[in-house]
């Protein structure tokens, strides 16, 4: 269901939606009508135990969180003080308002957000052991994210970003998976850099082959690639992710740079010109949701001014320490959009980071 057709769904609708920033809350410019990085994928809240350690069934109480990958990209990148934007679909309820006016507040330009009438905005309810490590529980049949047409993109938003950042997730099924190529493809035709960052959530496939084929299916179309380290064993089928012969199978011949992250030991970095490490931030994690989307937006924020990083090792990998950064500080709060850290932050904490 197109935007438009919702708009007074609630008496409060018109106030939330399709609102562009106009600046920062520390007075640098927002967004605008062309955002420089626009994030494609899956909204949803995150429903977070208050204690970790515990199943579920056992846990008390959870704590509200905001989420979904590309989202959290989306907001990381403008709490630095990019410029970033949202194309996805939500319910036509109260959750469904609430995240759009969560984009809102944080300056990321949510034009491209739709509302579904006939769905819910997706849920996902998240089991914290005790070193911070998630398992998932997705409430989705169809969630409204899963419905986005084709013919409801926006596909000028798209064309005029510099970044066109996606995952895996709304590839899984169909309509979404149809606009989800055909948005990557109005991107790649108009020469925007596609970012990819797979975020692997095996519950949501059909099998585990099916997920490894739907990762890798638009794998070539990639200019930057973002995995974990159990992403490059998945992909390889349990091949040693510390091996760069085996990393480098999964290089093609467009790639300009695939980042493989390893959570507090930091990341490593390879293009076809140099590849190498950049050590991270040691932190109490709390919750590791979102960590690597802070470090997505950590890269692309600085990426999306300068394209120059790609081919500069040495600015390279102070760009990456930083990214690093933003993941380690965001796995020290609950939550994935509650935890992203402002670029203030982030600047404070690099003075602590192992080179």
């Amino acid at each position: 269901m197109a935007l438009s057709s919702v708009r007074n769904a609630t008496p409060f609708a018109h106030e939330l939606v399709c609102t562009k920033a106009v600046s920062n809350s520390d007075g640098t410019p927002g967004t605008s009508s062309s955002p420089h990085v626009v994030c494609f994928g899956e909204l949803l809240i995150d429903f977070v135990p208050t204690v970790n350690g515990v199943s579920l069934a056992e846990a008390s109480a959870f704590k509200k969180a905001p989420g979904g990958a590309p989202a959290n990209v989306a907001v990381g990148i403008a709490r630095l003080g990019g410029s970033s934007a949202f194309i996805g679909k939500v319910g036509d309820d109260e959750f469904g308002y609430m995240l759009a006016d969560i984009l809102k507040e944080n300056n990321v330009n949510n034009q491209g957000l739709l509302f579904d009438a006939h769905a819910r905005t997706a849920l996902a309810f998240v089991t914290l052991r005790n070193d911070g490590e998630r398992e998932f529980m997705f409430y989705r049949n169809p969630s409204a994210d899963m419905l986005l047409e084709e013919k409801e993109l926006d596909l000028d938003l798209i064309r005029k970003a510099k970044i066109f950042h996606h995952g895996s997730i709304s590839l899984i099924t169909e309509p979404c998976k149809t606009a989800h190529i055909a948005a990557a493809k109005a991107a790649k035709d108009a020469g925007v850099l596609i970012s990819y960052d797979p975020n692997l959530r095996l519950p949501l496939w059909s099998s585990a082959d099916d997920a490894r084929d739907g990762i890798l299916s638009i794998w070539e179309t990639a200019d930057v690639i973002k995995i974990s380290e159990e992403e490059v064993s998945f992909l390889t089928k349990g091949e040693d992710p510390y091996d760069d012969s085996v990393i480098k199978k999964l290089m093609h011949p467009n790639l300009k740079l695939l980042l493989v992250t390893e959570g507090p030991e930091g990341c490593r970095y390879y293009s076809k010109e140099f590849n190498g490490r950049v050590g991270g931030l040691k932190v109490n994690a709390v919750d590791t949701t979102g960590a690597g989307d802070a470090f997505v937006a950590g890269i692309l924020s600085q990426l999306s001014v300068d394209f120059s990083l790609l081919q500069d090792e040495g600015r390279l990998k102070e760009a990456l320490k930083f990214a690093n950064v933003c993941g380690a500080l965001t796995v020290t709060e609950r939550g994935a959009i509650p935890a992203l850290p402002t670029r203030q932050q982030v600047v404070d904490a690099l003075t602590k980071v192992v080179a």
